[in-house]
């Protein structure tokens, strides 16, 4: 079987012989934005679990029903979406301006390819706003000052702040809960935060093997334990259902089996 040519163009900044979560990610959705290294490691993390493509479906029906759900149910209107990846319709704010025309996103992350395709396909309805900002989580003060998002967002109005798989790219030296408590500080009273995180808790084997995979591919991949992942929540009061595997966060059709996709998924507010 040939291997499919690579339609993707490589522009400043992309390395196309070095694989990247958000390509791989692409590529496990049957997107055609990535290069044969990403395609690589994804086979290789889909050896290790043959369930990743539906996983990475299960993840992405989740960002739906969560910008569903703050938007219709919790009466959210902007959106902070922190490690986007590559843009795959509908996105967050096609599914929030679905209910509200005038909400508004501002999207971050800090791949040069996101940043080609969010200029190209996060178009706004007229009566709300889209932007995009290249930006590290890792450098949650840089975010918060930015220009764009102060334009863009009324930080005095509760805010959704979703980190939808990409805490898993940070590894415990990094820092990441407390990366994240600066982002929760910055929040308003009645803001939401929506996070999805693989773990081992469902499935170790598989898990450590896939692990495995993306660090020989000089990849971080970190898997977390329940616990773990409520302590990016702080303080904050946990929605319910509270932190569940991602199928089973208020599913439109209950799932045979909740912990095939092995995420653990929830969204908590702000007091």
């Amino acid at each position: 079987m040939t291997a499919p040519a690579d339609r993707t163009v490589a522009g400043p900044g992309i390395d196309p012989a070095v694989p990247h979560s958000a390509r791989v990610y692409d590529y496990w959705l049957g997107g055609k934005d990535n290069f044969a290294a990403d395609r690589a490691v994804g086979e290789a993390m889909m050896q290790a679990i043959p369930g990743m493509r539906y996983m990475a479906g299960e993840n992405r029906r989740f960002v739906h029903r969560v910008a569903r759900d703050l938007v219709s149910r919790e009466g959210i209107g902007q959106f902070l979406d922190i490690g986007t990846g590559i843009p795959t319709r509908p996105n967050l704010h096609e599914i929030a301006q679905g209910f509200d025309r005038t909400a508004r996103v501002v999207y971050v992350d800090n791949d040069p390819l996101v940043l080609v395709h969010a200029r190209a396909l996060m178009i706004s309805t007229p009566e709300g706003r889209s932007e995009y900002i290249s930006a590290d989580v890792r450098d949650p003060r840089s975010i918060l000052g930015d220009r764009v998002l102060r334009d863009t967002l009324d930080l005095s109005r509760p805010v959704g702040l979703t980190l939808i798989a990409i805490l898993m790219l940070l590894g415990d030296a990094d820092d990441p809960w407390a990366s994240v408590a600066v982002l929760r500080d910055a929040m308003p009273s009645g803001s939401l935060l929506a996070i999805t995180h693989p773990t081992a808790d469902f499935s170790p084997d598989e898990v450590s093997a896939a692990v495995a995979a993306a660090t020989g591919a000089g990849m971080t991949l970190v898997a977390r334990a329940q616990d773990e992942v409520a302590r990016f929540f702080g303080d904050w009061e946990m929605l319910e259902p509270g932190l569940v595997p991602v199928s089973s966060w208020r599913p439109d059709e209950e799932v045979a089996d909740p912990k095939a996709a092995y995420y653990w998924a929830g969204v908590a507010r702000k007091p």
